[in-house]
């Protein structure tokens, strides 16, 4: 599809060939322009994934596994209005949710008894699947700061029965100071630009996208990331993730924290068994990145999964300011 037929904008046109190259681009767009199956995950709190198999099956669906995932499906017969209808839905036996949001909580793997921060939890999508991982022992505080996203946040935690999570409503980027290194583990599912989530049938999705909103956002994700790894403990891990593919956003905001925390922390490697994803960026305009950015994941739009990044740090030396020392 070239520039002058695509709705998006010029600019986020010519800046996504460079950042992914030609090849790339027209998979991209095209990936853009086109409509995704409905994906799910079993809540593992209200039944198993062999028993939702055979409920829904008995009403007429149909799911296909996802390899990287045992709580992970594809529906492949059935609509989700109907699917929506339906007692499994209804009762929080499932969750409807793009198979890229799933990545974070499977590669930060909160385990029961964990303290957890999701310091921008709403909807409550990743909430959910960490109190399932954790098979609801343990703590999760979800923060957010929108009343309307945490109402929904609210309904979505009592739907699916995640009740070791409890909400916070604190500026995520001072939340350190109310928790100083005080969990386990630390989700940092930023607020974004969203491109990977772009949809050519919906103008909505990327009318208000701009170079000078995606700068924005990124000093935004830089305090929201460091605030969260001050809120985790030596030892910890922290999971940063976005579901867009400007480098400003991505790549950038790793290799600046990684600078600014001067080896407090360093990258694990994100990638998971089975899943296949793209490359990170080595360098973005006048700014070389980290070799360990090689470590991230780099996930493109495609007709299946939308566009994401996921980094894993793990925390080896507190990074409190002076006037928190012990």
């Amino acid at each position: 599809m070239s520039n002058d037929i695509s709705p998006f904008p010029p600019e986020f046109l010519s800046r996504l060939k460079l950042i992914a190259g030609d090849t790339k681009y027209e998979t991209i767009i095209k990936a853009l322009s086109s409509t995704r199956p409905t994906t799910l995950r079993v809540n593992t709190l209200k039944t198993s994934a062999n028993s939702l198999i055979a409920t829904l099956g008995k009403l007429g669906f149909s799911l296909e596994p996802v390899s990287w995932s045992k709580e992970a499906f594809i529906l492949t017969s059935g609509t989700l209005r109907a699917l929506s209808e339906t007692e499994p839905y209804k009762k929080g036996e499932l969750y409807v949710q793009s198979l890229s949001s799933m990545l974070p909580p499977l590669i930060l793997t909160p385990l029961p008894d964990d303290r957890v921060l999701d310091i921008a939890a709403a909807p409550g999508s990743k909430t959910t699947q960490m109190a399932s991982m954790m098979e609801n022992r343990g703590e999760i505080v979800a923060n957010d700061t929108s009343l309307a996203r945490i109402y929904r946040l609210k309904a979505n935690m009592a739907t699916q029965g995640a009740t070791i999570a409890h909400v916070s409503r604190d500026d995520g980027r001072a939340i350190w100071k109310r928790y100083p290194e005080y969990f386990d583990k630390a989700l940092v599912d930023v607020p974004c630009s969203m491109e990977g989530r772009f949809n050519a049938a919906e103008p909505k999705s990327y009318q208000d996208w701009s170079v000078k909103k995606v700068k924005d956002l990124s000093r935004l994700q830089r305090w929201l990331l460091r605030s969260a790894i001050s809120a985790t403990k030596p030892g910890g891990t922290i999971v940063y993730s976005t579901c867009t593919m400007s480098p400003e956003e991505n790549e950038d905001v790793v290799d600046w924290i990684l600078e600014k925390e001067n080896g407090n922390v360093v990258l694990e490697d994100a990638h998971l068994e089975s899943l296949t994803s793209d490359t990170p960026l080595p360098q973005w305009g006048s700014r070389t990145y980290s070799l360990d950015i090689k470590k991230t994941l780099r996930i493109y739009p495609s007709l299946l999964m939308e566009g994401f990044y996921v980094a894993k740090f793990k925390k080896l030396k507190s990074s409190l300011p002076k006037i928190f020392d012990q």
